[in-house]
């Protein structure tokens, strides 16, 4: 009379359905690291290879700008220091990674 009726409750239909809800659950994860890598590292890493090459061709006599903004000729070249000239007499030893960008020639006077 004060105990009411009760009913077994079924099992899950099946452990493959909870697989493959589970599978689904980690895509949205995966599909953001794949954007991810095309977006941001992809880009980033060729970058990187083409700043590289850049440095390995710098030759005497290239116009160059520095890290700091500073505009000048390469005087002399070494294996990681390059001295660049700014002015008459006024050279400066940088690393060869400080180099941001070989200008055109005549660009610096």
């Amino acid at each position: 009379m004060f105990i009411s009726e009760a009913f077994a409750q079924t099992a899950p239909a099946a452990a493959a359905s909870s697989t493959e809800s589970s599978l689904l659950s980690l895509l949205p994860l995966v599909l953001m690291f794949v954007v991810l890598y095309f977006i941001m590292i992809r880009p980033q890493m060729k970058r990187q290879k083409e700043h590289k090459a850049m440095i390995e061709a710098l030759a005497k006599g290239d116009e160059v700008v520095v890290g700091g903004g500073v505009v000048g000729r390469v005087a002399k070249l070494g294996d990681s220091i390059i001295h660049v000239e700014v002015a008459n007499g006024v050279e400066l030893q940088v690393q060869r990674a400080a180099v941001v960008q070989v200008l055109p020639k005549g660009t610096f006077k």
